[in-house]
């Protein structure tokens, strides 16, 4: 047999009315008869509550040293969705959800003060640089053959027309080479 909600209320240190809303939300259980087990009770109701919100602690004699470094928090780089939804649906506790949250904040946080500085760039505009580039390029080599083929032809001593058409070929290979190369964005 547990406690009534009122002799529960006491034995926490809050109003019954807490009580009646911790168990309204889920946050504790009942017994069958409507009585609370205070030890099932004191457990849900420390692992469901915000740190936050519950009664201050009676000061120690001398506190601890407060660490002037922030808590190091994971890479800036965003979390793969397996570890974004890693919190379970059930089971969780507070502080669990509430250090998730804090590190998301702190990421996105970090995320704007790069963005800032101009340490972050567009995707979109990265992409389409390096496509203008790589055309930029392309288009270089492919012109290429025309301009030196008549000097090279001279020097050798072959037709010039010979030379151009053997350096495009072997220019195309190369390029069509190129082409097949997959980046490896890790």
């Amino acid at each position: 047999m547990g406690l009534s909600i009122r002799a529960y209320a006491r034995h926490r240190g809050v109003s019954h009315v807490s009580v009646l809303r911790a168990a309204k939300a889920g946050r504790i259980s009942q017994e069958p008869d409507g009585t609370i087990d205070p030890v099932k009770a004191d457990a849900a109701w420390d692992a469901q509550t915000d740190p936050a919100r519950k009664a201050p602690a009676p000061a120690p004699e001398k506190a601890a040293p407060i660490p002037l470094s922030p808590p190091s928090v994971p890479s800036t780089a965003p979390l793969p969705s397996h570890q974004r939804d890693s919190l379970p649906s059930t089971g969780a506790n507070f502080a669990q959800a509430r250090t998730a949250h804090e590190v998301a904040k702190a990421q996105k946080a970090r995320i704007q003060v790069q963005r800032l500085k101009d340490e972050v760039i567009d995707r979109a505009n990265a992409l389409a640089l390096v496509f203008k580039l790589a055309r930029q390029e392309r288009d270089a080599w492919v012109g290429w053959p025309a301009r030196v083929a008549g000097l090279m032809a001279a020097e050798i001593g072959i037709d010039p027309h010979v030379m151009q058409v053997l350096l495009e070929t072997h220019v195309r290979a190369h390029l069509n080479e190129l082409a097949d190369i997959k980046p490896d964005f890790h």
